[in-house]
């Protein structure tokens, strides 16, 4: 084989520094996009932000009092940004707008601030004087435990019912049974099952009712004891159920249920009525859970040229580059590090700016082709993809999916993800189509209409779609209804 040298010219696309960091901003979520961006702001000294959040916070005084001063550089002119509260654009022309007393030369205002202005200002009365806050949230354990205390037992009832208490969750049942917590007691204590029984009898008896119960049969019956002005008859019959039947009373086998209780339907559906007041999970009001919001990215609103779609400007971060070291770079002074960095904070800038351009118009794009959606609700939705809207705005499909993805929209009806306005489509007997979200609009509609008695199938739903012109099967009728977490027929009937 013989050797040789060639020289050929190729193409080939390269991910530069600048378009790696565009797609990388273009796929974060906004809660994900200002960690980025805080980060980005610790480590590049000549990126600033001028939407702070801690700019207008509330500061407090040495003695707790609020500061009616206002905060260290409020005094400042404002840097002149662009309307809308996009990204500032880079100025490095000069340090114009930047007030040379919002960095440095306030030691005297500083400790003003902290001395005799803040007792100046302060009133006598405390009340006014100190913000008040929140108090911490009580966890069950120590509502029970606090019930236990005020109780008159014996301290050796009382260790024993805080040690109940102890093996609590937090839906309010017991987690380890009576003998696994005797097991682990030592054996010089002498304490034996029966004061364990009476330890967890006094927990049964707290406040809220049906805590410390070990099963869900027990913990509604515990609350069927103690309800108020249930008849006697009601009252046995409930019992009986929970007790007993629990699982046909779940699986809404009334048949069943009335011949082996025999009763007839008016004596069952008291009891129904008695044991849908129960609470299952007495203790889950005590749970100290945290409510998960979205922000939207854009909003929609009706005007009278139709509908349109706005940026939420709350969440838009207003960058620039710091003037003053802008200045210095451009005098000659700065090192080539930081020239890298000027150069990097220009790169987030203009990024910015493309990122929030492109949800905008890919939002004013969904928005065009879903107008029925807008003005009619679910059931108006037409099918969509990825590729129609990339065809319209000349985008790759890879783009629009992230775009789509953890990006909100605020509509009439409610906040959804872009990725919602995508999806399937169903044939129809005209050749036309119809949107899979659509479909689920009207299956919602038809199970909500329907007669407790005699709820509707999933066959006969395919059925009613069908007359409506939508050619689809059981099963996907089924999958549909799992999706809205609709029951199925033998779960929604009722007496």
């Amino acid at each position: 084989m013989k050797q040789s040298l060639q020289l050929r010219t190729s193409q080939h696309l390269a991910l530069t520094p600048q378009l790696q960091q565009s797609i990388r901003l273009l796929q974060l979520s906004t809660l994900e996009l200002h960690q980025e961006i805080e980060q980005i702001l610790s480590d590049n000294p000549l990126l600033e932000r001028l939407d702070d959040p801690l700019d207008r916070s509330v500061r407090l005084l040495a003695d707790g009092a609020i500061n009616s001063a206002p905060a260290q550089g409020d005094n400042a002119a404002p840097a002149p940004t662009p309307e809308g509260g996009e990204a500032a654009p880079a100025n490095t022309d000069a340090p114009e707008g930047l007030d040379a007393g919002a960095d440095h030369d306030h030691g005297g205002d500083h400790d003003a601030d902290w001395g005799d202005s803040g007792r100046a200002s302060g009133s006598g009365d405390d009340e006014d004087g100190r913000p008040q806050l929140e108090a911490g949230g009580v966890t069950l354990r120590e509502h029970l435990s606090e019930q236990v205390r005020v109780t008159s037992v014996n301290p050796r009832d009382r260790a024993l019912a805080e040690l109940v208490i102890d093996a609590i969750d937090d839906n309010g049942y017991l987690e380890e049974q009576l003998d696994e917590i005797h097991a682990r007691l030592p054996e010089e204590l002498d304490v034996e099952m029966d004061e364990l029984r009476c330890a967890l009898a006094l927990v049964q008896s707290l406040d809220p009712i049906g805590v410390g119960a070990r099963s869900a049969a027990e913990c509604l019956a515990l609350q069927i004891r103690r309800m108020p002005g249930v008849p006697l008859v009601t009252r046995r019959m409930a019992l009986k159920i929970v007790e007993g039947y629990l699982t046909w009373f779940a699986q809404r086998e009334f048949n069943k249920l009335k011949k082996a209780l025999d009763c007839d339907d008016e004596d069952l559906r008291e009891a129904q009525v008695v044991i849908r007041q129960c609470n299952p999970h007495p203790g889950a009001a005590f749970a100290s859970s945290t409510s998960d919001y979205v922000v939207p990215d854009v909003i929609v609103r009706k005007t009278k040229a139709g509908w349109g779609v706005t940026l939420n400007h709350e969440v838009m971060p207003r960058l620039r580059v710091n003037h003053m070291y802008a200045a210095l770079l451009k005098g000659g002074k700065g090192e080539g590090q930081m020239s890298a960095q000027l150069q990097e904070a220009k790169w987030l800038i203009k990024n910015m700016r493309q990122r929030f351009d492109t949800i905008l118009r890919v939002s004013e794009a969904i928005v065009e082709r879903q107008r029925n959606f807008f003005s009619h609700g679910a059931v108006a939705m037409r099918p969509l993809v990825l590729r129609e809207i990339a065809d319209t705005l000349g985008l790759h499909e890879s783009t629009i999916s992230r775009v789509t993805t953890q990006k909100f929209m605020l509509t009439p009806h409610g906040m959804f993800e872009l990725k919602y306005f995508f999806g399937s489509h169903v044939a129809t007997e005209a050749g036309g189509e119809a949107s899979s979200t659509a479909i689920r609009a009207l299956i919602a509609q038809l199970t909500g209409a329907e007669d407790p008695r005699s709820p509707l199938s999933d066959s006969k739903i395919a059925e009613m779609l069908g007359e409506q012109g939508m050619v689809i099967a059981r099963r996907t009728v089924a999958k549909y209804r799992e999706a809205l977490k609709i029951p199925p027929v033998s779960l929604r009937k009722s007496l």
